[in-house]
């Protein structure tokens, strides 16, 4: 008899719980919160384009180029340099040096807060030239099992 109870509730929670799946759905996606948290993380390289990116740090701060390495290398950018120059800077600063001011667009929504400047130069392998400055703030490690 205890056994019939304790299957009963659990269909009912089942149903609750589909029932809310179906009106969750029936809304059409994710509630106002969720979309302002997810629709930052959604910047990512253009498919098919191979955007090649150097990453300096200009700060005092150990590891900054390489956390935006790996920030960057998980849009789908190529970071093929990475390094430290001065002088400091404040603000992350992203060089357009092919001609391609999409790319230095989405490249400084990733690593907002930062500024984009064409500077054009043929002579490079570069595409784009990433100045990393003193505000801007890693995201938190992702977990890499």
């Amino acid at each position: 008899m205890k056994r019939a109870y304790v299957a009963v509730g659990f269909v009912l929670l089942l149903a609750v719980l589909g029932a809310s799946g179906v009106v969750l759905h029936s809304r059409g996606g994710p509630t106002p919160l969720l979309a302002s948290v997810t629709s930052h993380d959604e910047v990512r390289a253009p498919n098919g384009a191979r955007i090649r990116v150097q990453v300096l740090n200009t700060t005092k701060t150990r590891g900054l180029a390489r956390r935006a390495t790996q920030l960057l290398r998980d849009r789908g950018f190529d970071v093929v340099e990475l390094g430290t120059v001065g002088p400091t800077m404040d603000t992350t600063l992203v060089l357009d040096l092919s001609g391609h001011p999409a790319w230095a667009e989405a490249v400084a929504k990733v690593m907002a807060p930062a500024h984009t400047r064409a500077r054009r130069d043929s002579s490079r392998y570069l595409d784009i030239s990433v100045l990393v400055g003193s505000s801007w703030r890693p995201p938190a490690d992702p977990l890499y099992p």
